[in-house]
């Protein structure tokens, strides 16, 4: 119980961290000077925040050139029912995920698994699905525990209103979160992500997508930087720096184990 106990916690320190970035930068949306870049979010820089990945318009960063590999030939069915099969048979996600679910919304993440060496391939696959396992309880849970009695919504988030009917608590393989994450995550992927964000907790695809647009946006640009890199990307304001080792270890455990079965070494900086 301590796994999802501590999901559910991971959930909101992800979000509130990206709220504070949203918040924080003062030149909101685009329209930026000819040496500025427009980021993902709308504002006006020229540091990687704003010119690496999700750049809107300006000279933004050229994007490392994606290798050959093969991500279905990776993630094989005996990989992901090695995972999967340790959720129990009451679990909502059984006939939920699936590996045909992942490699659709794969589809729409060209550059997922795809950067670097064959290596850093396997070691960006193994970190993915370390994180999910951690996050939903080997694939068991579709949407948060107790989430619908939570508010996720930000009303400071004026560019993406709230529907007083809807619930914006985390739900699918990264348990997507909060209302100024549901707005974009639809927008980049073509659901409706304010007025029906159930949509992540009833289409195993979309609920996959989620996963891989906020990976490819906040997560993959610091996947250099080891894996405790990532770990710090989710959950870092109440795991890392001794906040939470047991947490921090399970995740690690679950990396290196999926590090081995893929047969990469799992590289520095586990812990963060």
């Amino acid at each position: 119980m301590l796994t999802h106990i501590s999901k559910s916690i991971s959930i909101v320190t992800i979000l509130l961290v990206l709220q504070a970035f949203y918040y924080t930068t003062k030149a909101q949306n685009c329209g930026c000077s000819s040496d500025l870049c427009c980021s993902q979010f709308g504002f006006c820089g020229n540091t990687s925040d704003y010119c690496g990945v999700g750049c809107q318009q300006g000279p933004c960063f050229a994007p490392p050139p994606a290798n050959d590999v093969s991500v279905a030939e990776i993630v094989t069915q005996e990989f992901f029912d090695g995972i999967i099969s340790q959720a129990e048979p009451s679990c909502a996600g059984n006939g939920f995920y699936s590996r045909g679910a992942f490699l659709e919304a794969l589809d729409s993440f060209s550059r997922f698994g795809r950067i670097g060496s064959v290596d850093d391939s396997k070691r960006e696959i193994a970190s993915f699905f370390a994180h999910v396992t951690h996050e939903t309880g080997h694939f068991c849970y579709i949407e948060e525990i107790d989430g619908a009695s939570k508010d996720y919504c930000s009303e400071d988030a004026t560019q993406y209103p709230c529907n007083p009917n809807k619930g914006y608590y985390g739900r699918g393989p990264i348990q997507l979160s909060w209302n100024f994450n549901y707005g974009p995550a639809g927008t980049a992927i073509g659901f409706d992500g304010l007025n029906a964000p159930e949509t992540v907790a009833t289409d195993p695809v979309i609920a996959f997508k989620t996963a891989l647009w906020y990976w490819t946006n906040r997560v993959q640009p610091v996947l250099s930087q080891g894996f405790g890199a990532t770990i710090r990307a989710i959950n870092g304001a109440l795991e890392c720096d001794g906040a939470n080792t047991a947490t921090v270890q399970a995740r690690v455990r679950y990396y290196t184990d999926y590090c081995r079965q893929l047969g990469v070494d799992p590289g520095n900086n586990l812990t963060c």
